[in-house]
């Protein structure tokens, strides 16, 4: 059910893309609100950094605006302003997604949130740049911490980050955020999913508010098969996405989140 005042009224799509399945990939979730014009960025999320000198033959291919930041290391700018890093050199063998990189206000009280109470291995830590880099795995997509200078602003189109972990570690992570009294946005809870898995998630948030969640790993493979036919999926979707002409029609504007 759409709403009264128009088809889109609460329609959303949402699109997962990665270099590879989810057991073993960074994977992004795209949104889209069909009424949302455009949103205002915050400073929380500073952009992903990949290893692929193919993307950055690909946006000079096709005329994308690439800014060298350092040495080898290209800027890009998604339709949204989104960052993203491109280092030109061969892709990795296992994910080319190198990076995440979250803005923080206060390093150090963040570094202790997600490596003393999370459990992430700090990879490297520059108190001069204000920068640190941690993560679970050696081969896993890395998170970069880095201090923005003031207080972090989510702005209107904040996300957050996920993690799959087995489902028996979910009610620990719960009861240690109880007791280091931490912000739990929405406490251990199973969602079902018609005619698939039951999937267990806990959602918590960081000192500076970024939202974090635990996803049960036994459920979350079943829930993340690859679907062959997901590229023409989207295609056909977008292809069928007919919101502008229809606001246009109606002489409305898409808001502004």
């Amino acid at each position: 059910k759409y709403g009264c005042s128009s088809p889109y009224d609460g329609k959303w799509s949402k699109t997962m893309v990665g270099y590879g399945p989810e057991d073993n990939h960074f994977v992004a979730e795209l949104t889209y609100n069909y009424g949302i014009g455009e949103y205002r960025l915050g400073n929380d999320f500073l952009g992903i950094t990949l290893v692929s000198s193919q993307a950055v033959s690909n946006a000079k291919k096709m005329g994308w605006p690439l800014k060298e930041v350092t040495a080898g290391i290209f800027e890009a700018e998604a339709p949204g302003g989104y960052k993203f890093y491109l280092e030109d050199k061969e892709q990795l063998e296992q994910d080319p997604v190198l990076k995440v990189t979250l803005g923080v206000s206060d390093l150090q009280k963040s570094v202790n949130y997600w490596s003393d109470l999370l459990g992430m291995k700090i990879y490297e830590k520059d108190e001069g740049k204000q920068r640190a880099l941690l993560g679970y795995a050696d081969n896993q997509c890395k998170l970069e911490l880095k201090t923005v200078g003031g207080a972090v602003d989510h702005g209107t189109a904040f996300g957050r980050i996920a993690f799959s972990c087995a489902k028996e570690e979910l009610p620990n992570i719960e009861a240690l955020m109880k007791k280091e009294n931490q912000k739990i946005l929405t406490p251990l809870v199973s969602l079902d999913t018609p005619g698939k898995a039951t999937v267990q998630v806990i959602i918590l948030a960081d000192p500076d508010g970024h939202e974090i969640c635990f996803v049960g790993d036994e459920a979350f493979r079943d829930l993340s098969k690859v679907d062959p036919n997901g590229d023409k999926l989207l295609d056909d979707a977008m292809a069928a996405d007919n919101s502008d002409k229809w606001f246009a029609a109606q002489k409305m504007k898409k808001a502004s989140a």
